[in-house]
């Protein structure tokens, strides 16, 4: 076994996430589905990525400077990894989030020294968004800067340098498809549009969970949402700044459900704890893993993104009567006192 060498520093351990082959899913797709193990990343999720590009292009362009402060609006893992890339480059951090994230992340936010307020969720057009609020904040802060993740292409670009050639070169320079939901729309924008660059015909899918509009944009040129999902980060009802110019090539929608099985099967079946933004993507992975065979595609690799960890997610996701109180199913194993 290859030795890693010796990180420079903290910072240099954020990206380079291994990418492993997802057995039931494989067999369920009849193709090779792999997951790209974003958990692996300092801060326990893919969007360290987007907290380093940021807070880097913010210093490039002298936005930011010594002992300023970085405040940003977040579902929470955006919010982590902005904490500790500002912690480990000598800035303050104020976290803004929607008060129906999980405990975890929350805590998590404030045990990493960050400044927390949470705030109602509500729709984006009010003004008492967790967005809106926090670039208020930012506005008001002397020395800071409002990282704007959803409409800052530092985000995308994070990607499009990063994570699309790591999958690239890890799959020996032949990816057939890459799926993933989209939150701010920087992964799956910067991943399409990287890999679009070392080959046009990769088809890029996006993986909607419901409640969100981008199914019903991709697929019929309007914004419109059906029904809901209790899935943390993922789900957009706009094209964020990330998302413009996004290569999608085609679509598919995920219940809650559906993630749930995943979810459930991979932490039984090959051991990874993950969180259901996860299980959503690997469900779009299979979807489109047997979309590609039934194109006659010859043993097509699909890769998706296993976005965190699901120790994030233990009040919510893997709690009975959370679970129940969102009329979603019960893993057999949280059942064991029937």
């Amino acid at each position: 076994m290859t030795a890693i060498p010796a990180r420079k520093n903290t910072l240099d351990l954020i990206g380079n996430t291994p990418l492993v082959r997802l057995e039931g899913p494989s067999a369920e797709a009849g193709c090779d589905i792999f997951g790209k193990c974003e958990f692996a990343n300092p801060g326990a999720s893919v969007k360290d990525r987007a907290a380093l590009y940021i807070i880097r292009d913010a210093e490039a362009r002298g936005e930011l400077e010594p002992g300023g402060c970085v405040v940003e609006g977040t579902a929470g893992n955006t919010g982590i990894g902005i904490a500790l890339v500002a912690n480990a480059l000598g800035y303050r951090t104020i976290i803004v989030m929607p008060d129906n994230q999980s405990h975890e992340k929350m805590d998590t936010i404030r045990a990493l020294g960050a400044e927390l307020m949470t705030v109602p969720p509500t729709k984006y057009s009010d003004s008492n968004h967790f967005q809106h609020v926090s670039r208020r904040i930012a506005d008001e802060t002397d020395g800071a800067i409002w990282a704007g993740q959803f409409d800052n292409t530092a985000n995308r670009k994070a990607h499009i340098e990063g994570t699309a050639k790591e999958l690239w070169e890890q799959l020996d320079g032949r990816v057939d498809g890459f799926t993933c939901a989209a939150g701010t729309g920087g992964t799956i924008a910067g991943v399409g549009m990287g890999l679009k660059e070392f080959d046009e015909d990769v088809v890029i899918a996006l993986t909607d969970p419901h409640g969100a509009a981008l199914y019903n944009f991709y697929a019929n040129g309007e914004l419109a949402a059906e029904g809901s999902s209790v899935a943390e980060g993922i789900g957009q009802g706009r094209i964020t700044g990330n998302l413009e110019g996004a290569p999608i090539d085609t679509q598919f929608r995920i219940s809650d459900e559906e993630g749930l099985a995943w979810v459930a099967r991979l932490l039984r079946e090959e051991g990874l704890c993950l969180g259901l933004s996860s299980g959503i993507n690997v469900a779009g992975a299979v979807a489109l893993g047997k979309h590609l065979v039934e194109q006659g595609r010859r043993k097509p690799r699909v890769v998706t993104v296993l976005c965190d960890t699901g120790f994030r997610y233990l009040s919510t996701l893997y709690n009975r009567e959370w679970l129940e109180s969102k009329d979603l199913p019960v893993f057999d194993w949280l059942r064991q006192d029937d």
